[in-house]
């Protein structure tokens, strides 16, 4: 199979394209071949090294923990009907033309949804309704999303406007801010615009992928007794309450709280995709041997929606 490997943790560049030997399912497991690939921020991060608390990994290794396509083997343990069904699965090896995946992890993808829309909903799909069980949103409150036009944000933007809650988008651009605004923003804010956070003004939540000096400007708009997650950036790691305001803070620990139930949640995601009542927002598509410029473009936050690898 080809595959992408990570020899050494730095730039974009260290992604290289390998010849590696065909697997195998293990007992409990089942063999893709791999259609689509999702990119997530997060792979960009550890690429760099960081987050080792939360989501170790030793390199060489090969990344991507998000793979599409169609079921060719099965181990043992696992019923023979899996194979030639379209899944989606969360894997530790999906920038490869082959995943192994466990057969819990596996999820059958509905009619009337691609295999590209369900990779674009898998991970953020389920991490978006996971914050929102978190942190939830009752009908009628306000909550700012930043970024809003990245592959989680776009998902959180559209299931707060589900639940009927008032939703600030902010983003940078035109192209994005219209996006936003499309999905079902109330109102959609250009974080490069120095009077943003007047333009927001104040929120009952803020959900928080950047953190740094945005992060702490997003913070700022928060009201008393409100809450803010962060789930962007190690930096804010610890949760608590913030005792100046009483405003209620959720970190990075968040997303490891959430792994254990990602499957229902990303099912009833795509229960809402296959009806219709929201969309995956797939922004770019990269071969196997351009996901170094992949990685460039997720990191200067160029890509609308989701960005994904084809095999």
């Amino acid at each position: 199979m080809r595959a992408i490997e990570i020899a050494e943790y730095g730039g974009p560049e260290v992604l290289k394209v390998i010849e590696a030997p065909d697997l195998v399912p293990d007992a409990g497991h089942v063999l893709i071949d791999v259609a689509v690939s999702g990119i997530q921020s997060l792979d960009t991060y550890l690429r760099r090294g960081q987050w080792q608390d939360f989501f170790p990994t030793t390199p060489p290794y090969i990344p991507g923990m998000e793979a599409a396509g169609v079921v060719t083997a099965v181990g043992e343990g696992v019923d023979p009907g899996w194979v030639g069904r379209k899944v989606v699965a969360s894997v530790q090896n999906g920038y490869a033309t082959q995943a192994v995946a466990d057969i819990g992890a596996v999820i059958p993808v509905p009619e009337g949804l691609g295999l590209p829309e369900a990779m674009a909903l898998l991970h953020d799909g389920s991490t978006a309704a996971g914050l929102l069980e978190v942190t939830p949103v009752k009908a009628g409150e306000t909550a700012l999303v930043q970024p809003a036009a990245g592959g989680l944000g776009t998902v959180l933007v559209q299931l707060l406007a589900t639940a009927g809650a008032r939703v600030i988008g902010v983003a940078r651009g035109a192209e994005k801010l219209a996006l936003v605004k499309d999905l079902g923003a109330d109102v959609a804010v250009d974080y490069t615009e120095p009077d943003w956070t007047t333009q927001v003004g104040v929120v009952d939540v803020a959900f928080d992928g950047v953190s740094g000096s945005l992060g702490q400007a997003a913070f700022s708009t928060v009201r008393d007794g409100g809450r803010y997650s962060n789930y962007g950036n190690a930096s804010a790691s610890d949760e608590g309450v913030s005792p100046e305001r009483g405003i209620t803070v959720r970190g990075i620990d968040q997303l490891s709280d959430l792994r254990g139930g990602y499957r229902p949640r990303a099912e009833h995601v795509f229960e809402l995709a296959a009806a219709g009542k929201i969309r995956a927002v797939i922004g770019r598509t990269y071969p196997l041997d351009q996901v170094a410029e992949a990685h460039r473009a997720v990191e200067a936050r160029e890509v609308l929606g989701k960005a994904l690898l084809i095999p």
